[in-house]
């Protein structure tokens, strides 16, 4: 056993410990690696090369904390708050159900990384949410409440995905259940297995749509106890 290509390894813990460019890090570490391995430096380079084409559908997730960092600091949840405002009969209920039922039919789509929690939830859904919640009960909220309708939110990016991906023909899951039955002598299509996952779909937005109307009752219950505690302190 050749335990001298583990050095990588401790490149890696030494560059990160001395803050050096983790990019220049990683790559020495691969190098020094695959060279103690006995690789040559031609084939090393080659398999570099060809590890970052088939990865490079990764560098968008990369480039989009950035551009959402840009855009927070030019003022994306403040105009998000102010524009939710303009909307006299948008209730915290009709944001969330609407988001919902637009994640769910872009997941179907197999468009899944559209939104999510660092593409929308954060920066757009949570100022909305919270703003649509003190228009709607005229006061604003706590830090608990405050929590919990941004949880609300990022609950209903996860019904949304989660049960409308699989009704995408080439998802994964969806293939995967395929082979399954293969492997068992059950011939099926992705597309029958798609459409059985349908009513669970349906099923899911309407008990996530009924939940979210729940917790706003709650909410407005909740906000009018803490009011009428207010004024009896006064």
């Amino acid at each position: 056993m050749n335990y001298w290509p583990l050095l990588g390894v401790l490149v890696v813990v030494l560059g990160f410990v001395l803050r050096f460019n983790p990019v220049v890090v990683v790559v020495s570490a691969g190098l020094v690696s695959g060279l103690l391995a006995g690789m040559s430096l031609p084939d090393l380079l080659s398999l570099l090369g060809t590890s970052f084409v088939s990865n490079r559908a990764l560098l968008l997730f990369v480039f989009t904390l950035p551009t959402i960092g840009l855009l927070e600091r030019a003022g994306l949840r403040e105009h998000a708050i102010q524009w939710i405002s303009t909307w006299t009969r948008l209730t915290l209920t009709r944001l969330l159900v609407a988001y919902l039922g637009v994640r769910q039919v872009l997941s179907m789509l197999g468009l899944i990384d559209v939104a999510g929690h660092a593409q929308t939830v954060r920066p757009l859904l949570a100022p909305m949410s919270t703003s649509a919640a003190t228009k709607d009960h005229g006061r604003p909220l706590d830090s608990q409440e405050l929590q919990r309708v941004h949880a609300l939110g990022a609950a209903t990016d996860n019904v949304g995905r989660f049960f409308g991906e699989d009704v995408f023909l080439a998802f994964g899951a969806v293939l995967l259940i395929q082979g399954f039955y293969a492997e068992h002598g059950i011939s099926l299509e992705p597309l029958q297995i798609a459409l059985w996952a349908l009513p669970t779909a349906i099923a899911a937005f309407v008990i996530h749509a009924v939940r979210i109307q729940v917790f706003e009752r709650g909410l407005r219950r909740r906000l009018a106890a803490s009011a009428e505690a207010d004024d009896a302190g006064s």
